[in-house]
């Protein structure tokens, strides 16, 4: 029998196992993890290596409850059942982990959790990305077909990817201060409302200063025509401002402690401070920011092995057990699987599996805008 038989027999047991309630969903998680670990493929769950060989993992997310989800779900599991311990670290945005892939051998990072599609792109022109064989990945056909296709579109119809989650970057708001109401009239205003000076608050990525101006200034995101006005109105936020966040974490830290009474946010960690009993409101505004996540597998990995693996975790049984921790609805299509009673309540989730409410960032404009929109927004964020 080939490993390839092997790992599939082994797979599929679990998966039984599971479904007969044998196993109950964190030990099923944890033992997906051993079994990643033990054919040599980093997911989320495990770094690749020698399992024999190996004492710890380390894991790079986006921290809160994003992390804290992994852990319970994933990590702690992982580690009671085979010895290694998993050693999470954190980024705050998409760059700062590109430097690190970049600066790494071939072969060290296998899966990375990207946000964005402009992300996909940038790997595949840097020469990172590989060519899945869909055939070993037959529960793509669960996925959201509008989340495969913006992939397909940048790299020729192939996949160096699965999406994997999705969710949108909206207006946060603390209810005691701001009604719903006002926050549905004054949209993406409400971060320039003169008003709240002082209680304003968001993130230090400048794709979202940008998008955000755009909408301030009645511009496509996509499409801006006037970025006199759209610098203007990145500095007129700056200067109402609080303070720039740089994690998920501190954006949450921030809204608990009433420090702001408006931001842009993330939706899942929204709905992590509303179970948490904050009486904080969530909208997207027209033309808000929707982003997809996905499992990407970077040049020199153990692609068979990656390939399978991709292909048990997007099983509904994986995906919604990852999903409502994470708060974040997956990337399957609610039209094909039964998604059960969380995430249909989670912000930004569409029935209709067609996002057609949501507006994703056009990686070929965002991209050949970078060098020179992030360069100026490095200046205006010191005050110039």
């Amino acid at each position: 029998m080939t490993r390839k038989m092997d790992n599939t027999t082994r797979y599929e047991r679990l998966r039984e196992r599971y479904m007969n309630g044998d196993i109950d969903r964190r030990g099923f998680l944890g033992l997906i993890g051993a079994a990643g670990l033990a054919y040599g493929v980093q997911t989320p769950f495990a770094k690749f290596a020698h399992a024999q060989a190996v004492s710890q993992v380390r894991f790079d997310g986006w921290g809160g409850v994003v992390s804290e989800a992994f852990r319970e779900h994933a990590f702690d599991p992982y580690t009671a059942k085979t010895g290694i311990e998993v050693v999470d670290g954190t980024f705050g945005g998409g760059d700062e982990y590109l430097s690190r892939v970049k600066a790494s051998q071939e072969g060290e990072y296998n899966i990375a959790h990207l946000s964005g599609v402009f992300d996909y792109a940038r790997y595949h022109n840097l020469g990172l990305s590989t060519v899945l064989n869909e055939d070993n990945i037959p529960n793509l056909q669960y996925v959201i077909p509008k989340l495969v296709d913006v992939f397909r579109g940048v790299s020729d119809g192939k996949l160096s990817c699965v999406p994997y989650d999705y969710g949108t970057t909206g207006l946060a708001y603390n209810r005691k201060h701001i009604s719903d109401e006002e926050a549905k009239e004054k949209g993406a205003g409400l971060l320039i409302d003169a008003a709240y000076k002082g209680k304003i608050a968001g993130w230090s990525d400048w794709r979202t200063r940008i998008w955000y101006a755009a909408l301030q200034t009645g511009q496509n995101p996509n499409a801006i025509e006037d970025m006199d006005a759209v610098w203007d109105a990145v500095r007129q936020h700056r200067d109402l401002s609080l303070k720039y966040w740089g994690s998920g974490a501190e954006l949450m830290s921030l809204l608990a402690e009433e420090e702001v009474y408006v931001t842009e946010g993330w939706s899942g960690r929204i709905y992590a401070l509303q179970e948490q009993g904050h009486d904080i409101g969530y909208i997207d505004p027209p033309n808000g920011m929707g982003w997809q996540e996905c499992l990407f597998v970077i040049k020199g990995s153990p692609m068979e092995a990656c390939e399978e693996l991709l292909n048990f975790m997007l099983a509904p049984e994986t995906s919604i057990a990852v999903a409502e921790g994470q708060n974040y609805p997956p990337a399957l299509d609610p039209q094909k699987v039964d998604l059960g009673a969380k995430i249909p309540t989670l912000p930004a989730f569409d029935p209709t599996g067609t996002l057609s409410g949501l507006t994703f960032a056009d990686p070929a404009y965002w991209n050949g805008n970078e060098q020179e929109w992030s360069k100026t927004f490095g200046r205006v964020q010191k005050g110039y």
